[in-house]
């Protein structure tokens, strides 16, 4: 199951996604394409030192999922804008929420 910036795994879904840190403007901005296909844009206003931004795209996405902050972690890209995001929980109903996005 997967519909483009994110794809089922056994234990939830892993989300591409693109973080613009230091926005004024915090939230989820759509899915964009990129280079190696479409990713989620989130804006924070957290800036990219010592993982700040990433903490903050983690809690956003989290809140948008409406899941604890704890469910959504960094799987990959901790230094640069474009990461995977995996989200802990049943994949089905992780599903039919991003694609509510």
């Amino acid at each position: 199951m997967s519909a483009g910036f994110w794809r089922a795994t056994a234990t939830g879904v892993s989300v591409a996604v693109k973080v613009t840190p230091r926005a004024r403007r915090p939230g989820l901005r759509g899915v964009i394409l990129s280079g190696d296909g479409p990713r989620l844009a989130i804006a924070v206003t957290a800036p990219p030192d010592s993982g700040a931004a990433t903490r903050a795209a983690c809690r956003t996405l989290a809140e948008a999922l409406d899941l604890s902050g704890s469910a959504v972690t960094l799987a990959a890209g901790a230094g640069t804008r474009e990461k995977r995001l995996t989200v802990a929980g049943d994949p089905a109903t992780l599903a039919a929420r991003l694609t509510a996005l």
